[in-house]
């Protein structure tokens, strides 16, 4: 007589104990499918693999065959211009998929380095294939992080068209707040891993510009820098910042334009020191 010796699989909570910061294991990826799914899944990704700084997640150009999801530490994705220059392009932390761009060309188009000290979730993207053909939910988890990584490159070169450096300083400060915030996390008080250079780069200012800002804001009180640790003493004022700037952006324009459609002379030097784009963000590779 045999008898049958009931399976226990592993629950969704308790894989998330296993790896609270996996991508691949995220609570609204868990609640499609199955405990036998979750297992499948589970069993593939290579959890917490350790990257020590300045080491590279991928090269530019190599073959794509790892999607990675960011356990903890910062990243920073960066490409090289036409100059043969580096170009920052994007900074991965915790949570954020890391190799998406990859998908479509077989091949990766930027460099992914680590800023310190970090750990990644990793899968195979070829087994990722044979289990999407069974699990249905998996591409649409991923269809879903592409979208919201090209909303989100769209929405931050939107925003930073434009834009004069201290704007594009804020708008970077804000944005780093937020993502800190969704990861329930402060705010207000957090590391910034990357260099000034980094941040330069990103944003599409000079190095020297960059340390200028940070001075500025430091001067009046919005934030407060302590080596790579930073402070910010009021998110209101840091957005009233931006407001206040679009604003009068908003009114000089409308100024400068007559009845006629000219543009009266004695407003040109304002409106080539608020409106004149500095540079463009580059796009995430």
């Amino acid at each position: 007589m045999s008898i049958a010796i009931p399976v226990r699989f592993a629950s969704s909570i308790e894989l998330r104990r296993v790896c609270p910061n996996c991508g691949f294991i995220r609570p609204h990826l868990l609640s499609n499918l199955s405990s036998r799914e979750h297992i499948r899944l589970n069993d593939l990704v290579e959890h917490r693999s350790f990257i020590k700084r300045r080491a590279h997640v991928h090269r530019s150009g190599s073959a794509f065959k790892w999607l990675y999801f960011v356990h903890s530490g910062f990243l920073k994705t960066a490409v090289m211009d036409d100059h043969g220059r580096q170009q920052t392009v994007g900074f991965k932390m915790a949570g954020d998929p890391v190799g998406l761009e990859a998908i479509g060309r077989g091949i990766y188009d930027c460099d992914t380095v680590a800023l310190e000290d970090s750990r990644v979730c990793a899968i195979r993207y070829f087994h990722f294939e044979q289990l999407a053909r069974d699990i249905p939910a998996l591409p649409q988890h991923v269809q879903r992080l592409m979208g919201q990584e090209i909303a989100g490159t769209l929405g931050m070169t939107h925003l930073l068209r434009g834009m004069d450096a201290e704007d594009r300083v804020a708008t970077f400060l804000l944005n780093l707040s937020g993502r800190f915030t969704a990861r329930d996390s402060s705010g207000i008080r957090f590391r910034l891993p990357m260099s000034r250079r980094d941040i330069a780069s990103l944003l599409g200012l000079t190095l020297e510009t960059v340390s200028r800002v940070f001075s500025h804001f430091g001067n009046l009180q919005i934030i407060a820098t302590r080596n790579k640790d930073i402070e910010i003493k009021s998110l209101t004022r840091l957005r009233q910042l931006i407001g206040n700037r679009n604003s009068r952006r908003h009114s000089l324009r409308r100024a400068a334009t007559g009845p006629n459609g000219n543009r009266p002379a004695s407003l040109a030097p304002h409106l080539a020191t608020v409106s004149d784009p500095i540079l463009t963000i580059a796009t995430d590779c």
